[in-house]
């Protein structure tokens, strides 16, 4: 059985847990991190020189990196539904994954460490500002992005690209920051929240 290390409380690790749910994956979660088993082990280390959740061994092989997971896992248990072979299709598919690892995950990350994790590296009125400032940009793509499909990320239909970038909308929702009023992200955000697998990975349990 598919065996997965990390907290369920992780982003990365709930991309995860959500694509296992979506294609019907048995897996055996592990619970390292934070307020867990410690990254920083030799045991752990072994397994991922960066000490960093999520990490899948999948009988002998064993892999690092959420996107590449779930690409991997789409790619190994038949998910061409949401990640599909086709070159053109799969490169959108790829290209939003991508964009929401790179871009916007750089866009949000000092107004969630000062407002969430509540650092006190991060408090710096200024940094704050100009982060939810960034956040909120990077919104506003996906919003024009979603406004132009109707659905979801990459068309009509669900896909692999929703799961990190649908992860990525729970965390701006739940962040208390003022949020601009966009339409297709919040139709987006109800659209998948009507899913199961996403009421119970990708919103933490929340319905």
């Amino acid at each position: 059985m598919l065996r997965v290390l990390g907290k369920a409380s992780s982003i990365n690790v709930r991309k995860v847990l959500w694509a296992c749910a979506e294609m019907n994956i048995p897996f055996e979660r592990e619970d390292w991190g934070s307020g867990f088993k410690s990254t920083h082990t030799v045991e752990f280390m072994a397994l991922n020189p960066n000490a960093m959740v999520p990490v899948i061994q999948d009988g002998d092989f064993v892999l690092w990196e959420s996107n590449t997971i779930i690409r991997y896992l789409a790619n190994r248990y038949s998910g061409a539904e949401i990640y599909p072979l086709q070159a053109l299709a799969r490169a959108r598919v790829d290209q939003w994954m991508d964009w929401q690892a790179t871009d916007l995950n750089k866009s949000w990350s000092y107004a969630f460490m000062s407002l969430v994790r509540r650092s006190p590296e991060h408090q710096d009125s200024h940094a704050l500002a100009t982060g939810c400032r960034e956040w909120s940009k990077h919104m506003g793509i996906l919003d024009r992005q979603l406004d132009s499909t109707g659905a979801y990320v990459c068309g009509e239909a669900f896909s692999l690209a929703d799961i990190p970038v649908g992860l990525s909308v729970n965390r701006w929702f739940e962040t208390p920051l003022a949020h601009p009023d966009y339409p297709a992200v919040r139709d987006y955000y109800e659209r998948l929240s009507r899913r199961p697998s996403y009421r119970l990975y990708g919103r933490n349990g929340m319905p």
